[in-house]
């Protein structure tokens, strides 16, 4: 039968052969404790609010690391000063207290910039278990808070286009999806009632050139052409409520006997999005015949966590990406922010105004939304995989040697797109393990394995 090795067999076969009785002792070591002088393990132990927090604590018999001579009888007859004594760990070759396979529990203590050491068991484990290194990158990374949104309108250019009048749809001048010009007619109407307004402005006009003749000749008073000039404005204003010009009621005067029809016409220029006229139709005044959008801009409405508002200011940059466009990325600007938190979801609203000139963007789609709140240049850059959480504690490998990594406490700052930025911790020109660096923590673990000091 083949033997097949995996990575992970290999692993598990290197942890194995580092598991040992004690750091470096004998394993009779265990046996020897019950010769030794135990009077200091039965004397009060000092309370953990009051030990030193640069002396490592023996938990075993309650005593600081550098006086126990039943776990160190190579401190058996040195004086030892009343501060901490540096010890070394015979087994891994570091300072006991930077052992971090003897002392794991030293990772929840570290602060950014300080480290633990990890020994590996051979110069070629790392290299056998694909261990990976690199110097930190150096680049340009943002600050975010990433949210959902939901992709709408611009409300201030969306529009119905309603029948001012009741009447007849003569015809429709614009189909779905076609887009118009400002004032181009959508459609025309015939009504009664705009037959009649406009029959009323062409005989006021009548009235006051008439008017206008005899006053000139002084055959009428002031009085009956101011009354006609009124009567005619009022006439001229109602027809062009209706969209009708002084130019339209000139034509009209011309041609009497021929049919009126209302031109309905688009406030501004943009896209049939909806459209309710049919021809032959008869309309009630106010009633909906066309929807009228302007895409070339279109809203993200966001839904911000309550515990993100307080880094969210009106003006961040804020990018989008939809599900039908993975690869594309459409940036605007946050505009508005909602004054109140849903009771329920714990979500403000906020609106993003992004630019849409190809049309790509449409009403209704999701998106995942990520506003920018900081933004640095020329940051210390790692990949997500060079990170590892032991004991609560962010922690980078740093490669000392070909088998002794050391697990450095960071501070992170901006998370993206599998990028982290390093804020405190590192330095440039150091060699970090950004893949398989979960072996090298697999060794930092021993001890919790069972392997580690016998005193634990």
């Amino acid at each position: 039968m083949k033997t097949i090795f995996t990575t992970q067999s290999l692993l598990a076969s290197l942890l194995a052969a580092a598991v040992v009785v004690g750091c470096g002792k004998p394993a009779e070591h265990a046996d020897e404790h019950a010769g030794h002088d135990h009077a200091h393990a039965k004397s009060a132990p000092i309370p953990p609010s009051q030990r030193d927090p640069k002396r490592l604590w023996c938990e075993e018999h309650a005593v600081y690391e550098d006086e126990c001579v039943i776990c160190h009888p190579e401190l058996k007859g040195k004086a030892r000063p009343a501060t901490a004594q540096r010890l070394m760990c015979a087994e891994h070759g570091v300072p006991e207290d930077e052992c971090g396979i003897c002392h794991p529990e030293l990772a929840a203590k570290l602060k950014p910039g300080e480290g633990i050491k990890v020994r590996l068991p051979d110069a070629k484990s790392a290299e056998i278990v694909g261990v990976q290194t690199a110097p930190p990158n150096r680049g340009a990374i943002s600050d975010s808070i990433e949210c959902y949104a939901e992709v709408a309108f611009n409300q201030n250019k969306l529009a119905q286009i309603v029948a001012p009048v009741g009447g007849i749809v003569q015809s429709v001048e614009a189909d779905l999806g076609e887009k118009v010009a400002e004032n181009q007619p959508v459609a025309k109407l015939w009504s009664a009632t705009i037959a009649e307004a406009m029959a009323k402005a062409v005989l006021t006009h009548q009235v006051l050139e008439r008017e206008r003749r005899l006053r000139a000749e002084r055959v009428t008073p002031e009085k009956d052409l101011q009354e006609a000039e009124a009567t005619h404005r009022a006439a001229c204003q109602q027809a062009r409520m209706y969209g009708f010009s002084e130019a339209d009621i000139d034509t009209m005067g011309r041609k009497p006997d021929e049919p009126v029809y209302l031109p309905v016409r688009a406030p501004f220029a943009g896209e049939i999005v909806e459209r309710a006229a049919v021809r032959g139709a008869l309309v009630e005044v106010g009633k909906p015949l066309f929807t009228l959008a302007d895409r070339s801009v279109m809203w993200a409405m966001l839904n911000i966590p309550e515990s993100a508002l307080a880094r969210v200011r009106v003006g961040q940059t804020v990018e989008l990406r939809v599900d039908s466009l993975p690869e594309k990325v459409f940036s605007g600007k946050l505009t508005w922010i909602g004054p109140a938190v849903d009771e329920r979801t714990r979500m403000a609203r906020a609106r993003a105004e992004v630019p849409n000139p190809d049309g790509l963007l449409k009403d209704k789609m999701f998106a995942q939304a990520r506003i920018q709140v900081r933004s640095s240049d020329g940051a210390m850059v790692l990949p997500a995989s060079a990170i590892q959480r032991v004991g609560g504690a962010t922690l980078a490998f740093v490669k000392l040697a070909d088998d002794l990594y050391e697990g450095r406490a960071v501070r992170l700052g901006a998370k993206y797109d599998g990028r982290l930025e390093v804020l405190e911790g590192l330095k440039p020109q150091e060699q970090i393990v950004v893949a398989h660096g979960f072996s090298i923590k697999s060794q930092l673990m021993l001890s919790r394995l069972g392997a580690g000091c016998a005193h634990e």
